[in-house]
């Protein structure tokens, strides 16, 4: 197996590193990922600027780029050989609920998804993290019942899965979620620059609401390991006949 990793901590993060050491004990592994931390860069590409990609002394290419940019630019022309897969993670901070349309780290599983290939994004619920080899352990598990079993996720869709950040020993076990939602974001941070102009930090995002049993945050509260499939054609099927409704309304 080949597999492409990516993520949106950079090309130095832990997360990352503990992750390729697990999969290089199962498959030929590529790194390419951004050249520092592109946290809530969603699937933004880059178009007005060129791509310049470097190869660290380890191996991992880095891109100064978005990680959509990485993983299109690895899966369009970089590498010689496709992947059979890409797997985006190991982040520092878990991706629930309305995250996901701002991560980083599902984007790049998304791009991968776009352009033909399997894609998981793997987070770990704790910043900075310390139990990344429970993530790491999580993903090689579920490798395990991909492979063994020779399934395959439907297409448009990629597993969103988030770790909860304890000893693996700890981990009550698996369950398959949907996403839960916060409520509104708390409001920006207005500060000053040196040279006294207003400047402004985007707030923390809002807590738990829709958090009841099924939903992603559940699981991670409780110990579990949260499987998410997310569907990247977001078309609402269900709104369609009544937005044709609107539309011939006379």
């Amino acid at each position: 197996m080949k597999i492409l990793v990516s993520n949106d901590d950079g090309y130095l993060s832990p997360g990352l590193h503990c992750l390729v050491t697990m999969l290089k004990k199962r498959a030929e592994v590529t790194v390419v990922a951004p050249d520092r931390n592109r946290s809530g860069a969603s699937n933004s590409l880059t178009l007005e600027s060129p791509l310049r990609a470097s190869t660290a002394d380890n191996g991992f290419i880095y891109v100064d780029g978005t990680p959509t940019d990485c993983v299109h630019l690895a899966l369009t022309g970089l590498l010689r050989e496709l992947p059979d897969m890409v797997i985006s993670g190991i982040n520092m901070g878990a991706n629930m609920g309305d995250d996901v349309l701002y991560s980083g780290t599902v984007a790049a599983a998304m791009e991968g998804r776009s352009l033909g290939l399997p894609a998981i994004a793997v987070s770990l619920a704790g910043y900075p993290g310390e139990h990344f080899d429970t993530a790491a352990q999580a993903i090689d598990m579920i490798l395990d019942r991909l492979t063994m079993r020779q399934l395959v996720l439907p297409v448009n869709t990629i597993l969103n899965v988030n770790v909860p950040d304890c000893p693996w020993d700890k981990v009550a076990g698996f369950q398959v979620t949907r996403l839960g939602s916060r409520h509104r974001a708390e409001a920006v941070i207005k500060a000053k620059d040196p040279r006294g102009r207003d400047i402004y930090w985007v707030g923390a995002p809002g807590g738990e609401q829709d958090a009841g049993t099924g939903t992603d945050f559940y699981a991670l509260r409780h110990g579990y390991i949260s499987m998410t499939p997310l569907h990247v054609d977001l078309t609402s099927y269900q709104a369609m006949e009544l937005v044709n409704t609107w539309l011939n309304a006379e």
